[in-house]
């Protein structure tokens, strides 16, 4: 048997250390390691669902990569683009693109018998993926693009229907400003006419994303009735979004997609879109890493100060051992051994604990948001077990090496000053 772990073991399963003042400070440093483990479990898992869940939320509501037209303006009605048929057989072919999809937005003021609202059409066609607002429909039915006929169906959201009172199966009035070219005689030339145009639609279903982004004004509805507001011919849409495989490949089907559209339109990420809200989010990291260092850091300096007390209350026995000709690295590892097993209970425990406290959050989600500030009305967890891992190995071999530096003081320690000491 390894003699430097034997006297390990009997160390720390000796029954004359239930006086000693080094019991209490021991358990201490384990505390603080299964306090500190737990809170990074919770902190990396807390943070990783916070971004799953909004970036979920996003890519739901619109999609991963955006084609619009060029021309930029401020409002979210793009010039129509139309993509020729081999482009778009290329990009559904893509490795990587899991679906395509046509939609237009179109600006509108939603009047009641008593109030007037802005609101934002998204309108979408029969090959529309819903599959994100299903999830969130609380009412009603997901509208069917897929008839001959235009469909005078809407979806909108809980946040809108509460502001106006709107109900189920209820017909709202949505007024328009519309332009298009027209040829005037009088000046022999085109000019350009606004008219007000008005649809009356009926609300069949009602959605809660608790995103308050979109919710306070998206509404969803057949793209034929942007383009026939918009005077736009058949072939003619406000974008086209696609939905990749993997989100991690956003900027490189960018690129791709660039090369088989061409030049001649835009092609943008969700990222990009909604650069204030990932900007956001990459701070989360930040924040999450601060709080690793710091738990580390404080089990540490607790692991520290308890190997010291330890090898301070052996003083005498460190002079025997040495007297029989245990040199100095070896009696190094004896407290070393303790040392590991010391953590070793530390991040066990951490781990139990802070792993239920994931699975019960995760399970029953009562620790609650607001949902209004954080776009989620509870706390999201995602446990990534390779992360998991970095962090139990990780604090180990920091600490590990952090604890070489007290046991320097048993090199300093000579057989005649100990026992005469004692």
């Amino acid at each position: 048997m390894n003699i430097e772990k034997f006297i390990a073991n009997r160390i720390s399963h000796s029954d004359q250390n239930k006086g000693n003042i080094s019991k209490p400070i021991v358990k201490i440093g384990i505390i603080g390691i299964t306090i500190g483990m737990s809170v990074m479990l919770l902190t990396v898992s807390i943070v990783l669902g916070f971004k799953k869940e909004i970036i979920s939320k996003i890519t739901g509501l619109t999609t991963h990569i955006v084609i619009t037209n060029l021309n930029i303006n401020s409002s979210n009605e793009p010039e129509p683009i139309s993509i020729n048929s081999n482009s778009l057989i290329a990009l559904k072919k893509m490795i990587g693109v899991k679906h395509l999809q046509v939609t237009a937005y179109k600006n509108g003021i939603l009047k009641t018998n008593t109030e007037n609202e802005g609101v934002i059409l998204k309108g979408v066609g029969a090959e529309y993926d819903f599959t994100f607002l299903k999830s969130h429909l609380i009412m009603g039915k997901i509208p069917n693009f897929s008839s001959v006929d235009v469909s005078k169906e809407v979806l909108i959201s809980k946040a809108l229907a509460d502001k106006l009172n709107l109900k189920l199966n209820e017909k709202m009035l949505v007024y328009f400003i519309s332009q298009h070219q027209i040829y005037d005689s009088v000046l022999n030339d085109s000019i350009t006419k606004f008219e007000q145009r008005s649809r009356k639609l009926s609300i069949c279903g009602i959605f809660k994303t608790n995103f308050a982004d979109f919710d306070d004004k998206l509404s969803l509805v057949d793209i034929r009735q942007i383009q026939r507001i918009n005077y736009w011919q058949d072939n003619q849409v406000g974008s086209y979004e696609i939905t990749l495989n993997n989100f991690e490949n956003l900027n490189d089907k960018a690129e791709k997609i660039t090369e088989v559209c061409g030049y001649n339109f835009k092609v943008l990420t969700v990222k990009e879109l909604y650069s204030n809200i990932f900007i956001w989010l990459d701070k989360l990291d930040i924040n999450g890493v601060i709080i690793v260092v710091l738990m580390i850091l404080v089990a540490t300096i607790n692991m520290i100060t308890a190997l010291l007390i330890l090898i301070l209350e052996r003083t005498a026995m460190v002079g025997l051992i040495k007297s029989f000709g245990m040199s100095n690295v070896s009696v190094r590892k004896i407290f070393l051994w303790i040392s590991f097993k010391l953590i070793g209970k530390g991040l066990l425990w951490g781990n139990l604990i802070g792993l239920a406290f994931c699975l019960i959050q995760k399970e029953f989600q009562f620790v609650k948001l607001n949902s209004d500030t954080y776009y989620v009305d509870f706390v999201a967890i995602n446990i990534n077990w390779l992360y998991v891992l970095y962090l139990n190995m990780g604090t180990f071999f920091i600490c590990s090496i952090m604890l070489l530096l007290p046991t320097l003081i048993i090199t300093k320690l000579t057989p005649i000053k100990t026992l005469k000491f004692d």
